[in-house]
C-alpha cells in the first residue's frame, strides 16, 4: 500500500491518465490543444486551491476526478428534453462515482476515503454539507472563468441569463464574492450584472 503522502499524487496521476484519452481539445491559458477533462481537472484543482488551499484531501480528489472521462456517456445519447438532461446528469455523477472509486483503490486509498470522494462527487446534501457545498463553489467558479463565455457566445441571451440566474443559488456567499472578483470581459460581465439585476 501507497505512503498517505504519496497516495495523493497517485490517485491525481490516474485521474489524469483517464482524462488524457479524451478526444475532445480545448485551448489551455497558453494556446495550446489539451484533452478538454484533462484540462477542466487541472482547472479545478488550481481554483480549490486558490480559494480553499486547506481543502480536505477529499475534496481535492473530488475536484480532480468531477467529471472523469465525461466524454464517455454523450448528451445525445438522451432525450434532447429537460427530463433527458436530468437523466443524462445523474447517470453521470454515478459513473464518476463508480470509477473514481475504482482509481482510489487502486491508488490504496480505503474504503470510507473512496466513499466520501464518492459523495462529494456526486454532490449529495448539498447545502447541508459544508465540503460539498465548498466544491460546487468551485464548480460554478470554474464554469463563470473559463466556460461562461464561449457558452453565452453559442446561446441566446435569454439563456445565458437563465443559467447565471440557476447558477448563482448554488453558490455560497463567499462564492459569489469571489465570482464577482473574477476577470470578465466587458460583455461577460454585462450579461451577469444583467441577469443578478
Amino acid at each position: 500500500m501507497l505512503s498517505n503522502s504519496t497516495r495523493l499524487p497517485e490517485a491525481f496521476r490516474l485521474f489524469d491518465l483517464a482524462n488524457r484519452e479524451d478526444p475532445n481539445q480545448e485551448l489551455n491559458e497558453s494556446s495550446q490543444p489539451e484533452p478538454k477533462e484533462l484540462l477542466y481537472a487541472r482547472r479545478m484543482t488550481a481554483c480549490l486551491a486558490r480559494v480553499a488551499p486547506a481543502a480536505p484531501e477529499a475534496v481535492q480528489l473530488a475536484a480532480r476526478c468531477q467529471h472523469i472521462r465525461r466524454w464517455s456517456i454523450p448528451r445525445q445519447d438522451f432525450p434532447l428534453t429537460r427530463p433527458g438532461y436530468h437523466q443524462w446528469r445523474n447517470t453521470l455523477k454515478k459513473f464518476h462515482a463508480e470509477l473514481a472509486g475504482q482509481l482510489l483503490a487502486q491508488a490504496g486509498y480505503e474504503p470510507i476515503m473512496i466513499g466520501r470522494v464518492q459523495e462529494l462527487v456526486q454532490k449529495l446534501r448539498l447545502k447541508a454539507d459544508p465540503e460539498v457545498q465548498l466544491l460546487e463553489d468551485v464548480i460554478c467558479l470554474v464554469f463563470l472563468e473559463h466556460y461562461f463565455l464561449p457558452f453565452a457566445a453559442q446561446h441566446p441571451e435569454d439563456k445565458v441569463i437563465g443559467i447565471v440566474q440557476k447558477t448563482w443559488p448554488k453558490m455560497t456567499e463567499r462564492g459569489h464574492a469571489l465570482a464577482l472578483q473574477l476577470p470578465f470581459t466587458p460583455e461577460a460581465r454585462a450579461l451577469i450584472t444583467k441577469a443578478l439585476a
